[in-house]
């Protein structure tokens, strides 16, 4: 049984289906990589997922029950979290203060959630930021800040919202091994992201959606190279594209 199961998810806003009819599973320990161009649906998913927004039909089962109509504090106690695309720190609150909050999840007691803080605070390597504002964080700073405060809920399963976005070459690596090592740590995690390089070089498969739909669900070395994904990003004919050409 699949650790995550989504089937058949549809939402509409309006006359626009953000989501048609998508389903896929996640396996317990597998790093899951969720891509397509902009506007695909990719955020929308992570919402209906995690309970901020109700899908018009479909299921979400968590092993194996369905989560779908519990309100987001249920399901990230169920062991669902996820972080945002911006990132929305409470900005005149210390980094620490900050992770102690998202842990008061499952500790009720103050020095219990800031000990689990210090603790997460310590595997994204920001403990020497712990008294900082979180306003006075660099923007790299603040993307780890992010994933602290879903950590420190202790999720089964991590959604990673383009936790990559905006940072330089060496933040990237940096933040691959950092995902990297939260999986090894037994955090399931499925993972939007833009920059491409990073998906190959740590996921363990890849979803590709357009216009709400899956289009293809295989291994990353197997995903640069099919043609209906690289029709989907470059609007193009596979005949068409130049070996080596970035899809994204």
């Amino acid at each position: 049984m699949a650790l995550l199961d989504v089937e058949g998810l549809t939402k509409c806003f309006g006359g626009l289906k953000a989501v048609s009819n998508l389903s896929f599973q996640v396996n317990e320990g597998e790093i899951l990589g969720l891509i397509g161009p902009n506007g695909a649906g990719k955020t929308t998913v992570f919402s209906l997922i995690t309970g901020f927004v109700p899908p018009n039909e479909g299921k979400v089962l968590l092993e194996g029950k369905d989560i779908v109509g519990l309100k987001p504090y249920s399901i990230a106690h169920k062991g669902v979290a996820r972080t945002f695309q911006i990132v929305k720190p409470f900005r005149k609150l210390t980094v620490l203060e900050n992770v102690s909050l998202a842990a008061f999840l499952r500790h009720s007691a103050r020095k219990e959630a800031e000990a689990e803080a210090r603790r997460v605070l310590e595997r994204v390597e920001l403990i020497d930021k712990a008294a900082s504002y979180a306003s006075d964080l660099t923007l790299s700073e603040q993307k780890r800040l992010e994933i602290a405060r879903a950590l420190a809920t202790n999720p089964k399963v991590l959604l990673l919202d383009e936790p990559m976005g905006g940072l330089n070459p060496t933040e990237i690596d940096h933040a691959s091994i950092l995902v990297r090592d939260i999986c090894k740590s037994g955090v399931t995690i499925v993972w939007v992201e833009h920059v491409l390089k990073a998906i190959m070089n740590s996921c363990h498969r890849v979803i590709v959606i357009h216009h709400g739909e899956k289009i293809a669900d295989m291994p990353p070395e197997q995903i640069v190279i099919n043609p209906v994904v690289i029709e989907a990003y470059l609007g193009k004919k596979a005949n068409s594209y130049k070996k080596g050409e970035p899809i994204c």
